[in-house]
């Protein structure tokens, strides 16, 4: 909580990774702080095609939601809803003082907040002759990859996993092999 000449503005952070789970935190933040006069905004989700909103509610333009945007921004998070209820103390806080208080409550809120961190990862499909067994499982191995599935005849095929970074690495010592098929999987 942040306050200044007697308006409280209260932080709060929801992990999302929709605009529909974004619009349920706030109208259920709305119900429960419904004394409030403000509930301004920012969310950020995806990680190739971000998408992100702002909204002031109500507050002079650019006053709250870019402010809290900008904190989001500047910590480098994502599937981030991040909303700061203002409980007006009965003097304006003129635009600097709006700009202030949002930026420090949400930078607030987001140091307090759990971050957790994922990698990103892609799917191949390898597809192989159960005599090249071997050579495909030294990889696996040596890479430390995971098999989400596998069949396994005179015809073989796997489902792995790779971190996004090692794709195309690990996609030419496939390859390399000359023995098998792979590709990608959207």
């Amino acid at each position: 909580m942040y306050k200044d000449k007697g308006s409280k503005f209260i932080g709060y952070s929801f992990p999302i990774l929709s605009e529909e789970e974004a619009k349920s935190h706030i109208l259920d933040l709305k119900k429960k702080h419904h004394a409030a006069r403000h509930w301004c905004y920012a969310w950020r989700i995806g990680v190739k095609n971000k998408q992100y909103r702002v909204n002031d509610d109500g507050e002079p333009s650019n006053t709250a939601g870019q402010p809290i945007y900008g904190q989001i921004l500047s910590k480098d998070v994502t599937n981030i809803l991040v909303v700061v209820v203002r409980y007006y103390g009965g003097i304006n806080l003129g635009v600097g003082g709006l700009i202030t208080a949002y930026k420090t409550t949400a930078k607030l809120i987001l140091e307090e907040s759990a971050i957790i961190q994922k990698t990103i990862k892609v799917n191949f499909q390898i597809n192989f002759e159960y005599v090249d067994m071997n050579k495909v499982m030294k990889i696996i191995k040596d890479q430390k990859l995971t098999i989400l599935k596998q069949h396994m005849e005179l015809n073989c095929e796997f489902i792995v996993e790779v971190r996004e970074s090692n794709a195309s690495k690990i996609m030419q010592m496939f390859e390399d092999l000359r023995c098998l098929k792979i590709k990608k999987l959207s």
